[in-house]
């Protein structure tokens, strides 16, 4: 699936256009690496995503294509927050 699309889906991002920008300007990352709206995501994969002064890391439990808003969380895993 592609990473825009999770994004939406999941509900990480409200908008699939905010997710586009989001990946554009290099704010989304998977595994360490700055990712393109297009990048194809899959189980097991580490996001990083730079909001404001913080970033929110989160390991891809499943893909969906489509998720019911109680659905949604269960498809990603937060993972702590690391020191800078």
């Amino acid at each position: 699936m592609r990473l825009d699309k999770f994004l939406k889906v999941s509900r990480i991002i409200k908008r699939r256009t905010v997710a586009n920008e989001a990946c554009d300007t290099g704010r989304v990352s998977i595994n360490g690496k700055p990712a393109k709206p297009s990048a194809q995501v899959k189980e097991g994969d580490i996001l990083s995503i730079r909001m404001g002064g913080k970033t929110v890391s989160a390991r891809i439990t499943s893909v969906l294509e489509t998720a019911q808003k109680a659905d949604a969380a269960s498809m990603y895993e937060l993972l702590p927050e690391e020191p800078l």
